[in-house]
């Protein structure tokens, strides 16, 4: 962490300092919405080139906040950078997402988080850039995908609207799976720690598919390694501050925000705003627009943003969307957001 930290609004948030200008930053915010981004994405070949390529990664990192009013920028990367790494082929291909050769209880065993951090070097060269590129007051935001969303993807080869795939490998091969969790865990903590040393402010954990999971399930699959990674980065780096995002955690977002130590809660546009009175005490939140009302834009985008605004002022609170900005939003849309949500503080 940086010796200015005092400076970043988003990150005095983070670390629980309710600020009086109210910090932005939007998911995905570097992306297809932008025609730069487009521009570059077409130079850089296939989507992993980008993400490995470090002077490509950190242009596009930095390319939404030369357009907006923003708090922080985020990382430009993947959650599949660390299954690439791990050693198992990801690919992504136009019109399908990504694709990865679904591991098994025989190749488990080989894949080796201690070789990790050499595949992953161009995405900390990327850290280091942006860091000397970006304005003090700005505050750095590095990230990774969580063990059991991650793992979602390792087992059943792709997204899924239910990953029952890899639902059914944990309940069926418990042993194999708790050691897959392991070495994404493992991986995770070297991983996080590197972008800190590299300059990274604050990183956020993506639980993309916490959804779908029972509760003895989320605890097991989702609680305990987001805790395990959040206790042994902050071994390595003390104090590391983390925002955790369990996307579709519904009622279990008290016990994740209570027993994962993260300091800062992201919030899906599918958590009712009163809901928060259930968090623990004092605990920040973010989000959580739509991104279709964001997409839509007008009145309604405008009323619900202060609807937000207003139902959180008695906590930290970082403004951003319940998910990632979606590519067909128009630019005005984002510029007339962060006006209305900076107006009704």
């Amino acid at each position: 962490m940086t010796a200015d930290a005092v400076n970043k609004p988003l990150l005095e948030t983070v670390l629980g300092r309710r600020q009086e200008r109210l910090p932005i930053w939007i998911m995905r915010q570097a992306g297809r919405y932008l025609p730069e981004y487009r521009e570059v994405r077409a130079r850089a070949g296939t989507f992993l080139d980008l993400c490995y390529t470090p002077e490509l990664a950190a242009e596009v990192t930095l390319q939404p906040l030369r357009r907006f009013d923003l708090d922080a920028a985020i990382l430009f990367s993947d959650i599949l950078v660390i299954p690439d790494a791990l050693g198992q082929s990801v690919r992504f291909e136009a019109g399908e997402g990504p694709i990865l050769e679904p591991v098994t209880v025989e190749t488990i065993p080989g894949l080796d988080p201690s070789r990790a951090l050499e595949k992953l070097s161009p995405v900390i060269e990327t850290v280091r850039r942006v860091r000397t590129s970006l304005a003090s007051d700005k505050t750095l935001i590095g990230f990774c995908g969580s063990p059991w969303t991650v793992a979602t993807y390792m087992i059943g080869g792709r997204g899924s609207p239910d990953q029952a795939a890899a639902r059914l490998f944990a309940l069926r091969q418990p042993a194999a799976f708790a050691r897959l969790i392991d070495i994404l865990v493992e991986a995770s903590i070297a991983y996080l720690g590197a972008q800190f040393r590299a300059g990274a402010d604050v990183v956020q954990l993506f639980e993309s598919w916490a959804l779908n999971l029972d509760e003895v399930a989320f605890r097991d699959w989702v609680i305990e390694p987001n805790r395990r990674i959040v206790e042994g980065l902050r071994q390595a780096i003390p104090d590391a501050p983390v925002i955790g995002f369990p996307r579709g955690a519904a009622g279990n977002l008290p016990a994740y925000a209570a027993r994962t130590g993260v300091n800062l809660l992201g919030l899906d546009y599918a958590t009712p705003l009163a809901f928060a009175g259930n968090l623990p005490p004092g605990i920040g939140v973010q989000g959580n627009l739509d991104p279709l009302r964001l997409l839509a834009g007008g009145e309604q985008m405008e009323v619900r943003t202060r609807a937000i605004v207003a139902a959180f002022r008695d906590r930290p609170h970082i403004f951003n969307l319940g998910h990632g900005i979606l590519p067909e939003t128009p630019i005005a849309h984002v510029e007339r957001l962060i006006e209305v949500a900076r107006g009704a503080l």
